[in-house]
């Protein structure tokens, strides 16, 4: 999970990008004999339109590989911005992979925390728990797979993967937006996740504004039934948007559609941003529409005006969202702030979280659950036993934290006066 030095991260992306090509022809070859059993309904990813797909992904070109045998370079070709959404999804996982798209300038606030340390715990490691309730339902642990991908086919093996590993490790998942399969039957399959993972909460996932373009209670109805989903959030991308291709721009009066979908759906609803943030003010006016949650989704993670940079073929566009890679409110902000102003809301805590220690400082600061997303997409491209192992690995970091103050579980890192604020942080976005 944690980016190593020199030869050994390239050697790691290059497998990653291998493995994830292996992962498409597998997901292509395996389409023609599956069962139709098996391609069940499904859910989602994180945006926007549709078009003819194009079965045939983009190629871009790769970081170079220090593995000793001779690599045929890579050809590149113009990301199209009339690329189908099942399609768009495929070039969000490569560039995930391939390109720098995280935030720059800003980070995500949590080395602005330390937690004393207890020399004396007085307790047994092994009697930590992390076991939580959210929104009714009891979870193994107090994290999150946070919404990724989904709408092609290779998208969608990623997604049967993330959904195993939760099941056996007892995350919550979310599945990136389903507005693809809401909208064509045939992509379902690749948002049907509820067959792997049975005994977890799964998120379904549509983008808010889509309300404002024909989307509406039955179609986010649709969505939570093609995921088998437990709950629906409603992702806020503004700028994300403004800097795609095909993106949607309509916010007016969005408040007063989510409000609908809060109160006529069966299932809780909850709201969420993509990498910028939510602060204490609009969280508010979302908790009084009737949001169940909310996902700050705050910045110093990926930056998705970055990622929408690199599929823009307008020179302009892509040089303005340069001006955007340190825009957002840092998540550790996002999550101390709003709790401070609505301690009873349920509230999980995403954005460039790099381990379990963060997930214990956001969860000490106030976060329900603490969400992880492109961190886990390498490891999950790369193989089933990558992903476990990061899994593992947040887990043990998160309950090793928890050892180090003396909090024998959750209730008591969330209360604990052992996370000290070092410093006050710049408000310079």
């Amino acid at each position: 999970m944690k980016r190593a030095g020199g030869n050994e991260y390239n050697s790691n992306l290059a497998t990653q990008h291998r493995s994830f090509d292996l992962l498409m022809k597998k997901s292509n070859a395996g389409d023609r004999c599956r069962r139709v059993s098996h391609r069940s309904l499904g859910t989602g990813d994180d945006s926007m339109n549709q078009m003819p797909q194009d079965d045939s992904p983009h190629k871009i070109l790769k970081k170079p590989s220090t593995a000793p045998q001779a690599v045929k370079p890579a050809e590149h070709q113009s990301l199209l911005p009339s690329s189908t959404t099942g399609e768009r999804k495929i070039e969000h996982v490569r560039l995930c992979l391939n390109e720098e798209v995280g935030a720059s300038g800003i980070t995500a606030g949590f080395e602005h925390y330390r937690f004393r340390h207890n020399a004396l715990p007085e307790l047994n490691y092994d009697d930590i728990s992390l076991r939580t309730l959210f929104l009714g339902r009891e979870l193994r642990t107090p994290l999150l797979i946070s919404s990724m991908t989904g709408g092609s086919k290779a998208t969608g093996a990623i997604n049967d993967r993330l959904a195993e590993a939760a099941e056996r490790r007892g995350w919550a998942l979310g599945v990136g937006s389903v507005r693809a399969a809401v909208e064509r039957s045939e992509l379902a399959a690749t948002f049907q996740v509820r067959n792997k993972a049975p005994g977890i909460p799964v998120i379904a996932n549509i983008g808010a504004v889509q309300l404002s373009y024909g989307f509406g209670v039955d179609e986010c109805r649709r969505a939570v039934e093609i995921a088998g989903a437990d709950w629906l959030v409603l992702h806020l991308n503004g700028l994300q948007e403004v800097f795609q291709p095909e993106g949607n721009t309509g916010f007016a009066d969005l408040l007063t559609r989510i409000e609908q979908v809060c109160r006529e759906l069966s299932v809780p609803v909850g709201v969420k941003e993509v990498g910028w943030g939510i602060d204490a003010d609009t969280a508010s006016r979302l908790y009084s529409a009737g949001a169940a949650f909310i996902d700050v989704a705050g910045a110093g993670g990926t930056s998705w005006s970055q990622v929408e940079k690199f599929r823009s073929t307008d020179p302009v566009r892509r040089a303005a969202a340069e001006a955007f890679a340190d825009w957002g409110i840092p998540t550790a902000e996002c999550i101390a702030e709003v709790r401070a102003a609505l301690p009873h809301g349920a509230l999980i805590g995403s954005g460039g979280l790099k381990h379990g220690v963060d997930a214990a400082k956001a969860l000490a600061l106030g976060a329900d659950l603490a969400g992880f997303g492109r961190n886990l997409l390498g490891p999950a491209v790369e193989s089933e036993e990558a992903l476990d192992h990061a899994l593992a690995q947040v887990e043990l970091e998160l309950r090793t934290a928890m050892f180090g103050i003396g909090a024998p579980d959750l209730a008591a890192l969330r209360g604990t006066p052992r996370l000290i604020r070092l410093q006050k942080q710049v408000k310079d976005y």
